[in-house]
């Protein structure tokens, strides 16, 4: 009994050691180009296609397949994830860490934040 109440526990802690983080742009900038680590987009296609952040892949928030295709990502990179505004990659970092992903890092105010900041996207 003590044995599976340590189980337990060491389990519990585990899964309360994922943290969502929300960054900032300037601090999300730091990250571009680094290649060990994961950027998603979680925009559409089309928005996606109109600009995003340099070595970010695009994984479709609306897709009747988004969770497989997050949970299909490799655990051990940290992901950057983003959206538009910060609403869909806010749900979807829920989503990561759900699938126990420990390191998550939002960025606040999406897309729209970046470009106000100046900094570029590719397409």
């Amino acid at each position: 009994m003590k044995s599976l109440l340590f189980y337990f526990l060491f389990f519990v802690s585990y899964i309360s050691t994922a943290q969502i983080q929300l960054l900032g742009v300037d601090d999300f900038k730091k990250i571009e180009g680094n290649k060990n680590v994961l950027i998603v987009d979680v925009r559409t296609p089309y928005e996606y296609n109109s600009g995003h952040i340099q070595g970010a892949i695009n994984i479709d928030y609306y897709a009747t397949n988004f969770k497989t295709k997050l949970s299909k990502l490799d655990h051990t990179y940290p992901i950057y994830i983003y959206c538009h505004s910060g609403v869909r990659s806010a749900k979807a970092a829920h989503t990561l860490k759900s699938l126990n992903f420990s390191k998550i890092y939002d960025l606040d105010g999406g897309i729209v934040a970046w470009k106000k900041a100046g900094y570029k996207t590719v397409r």
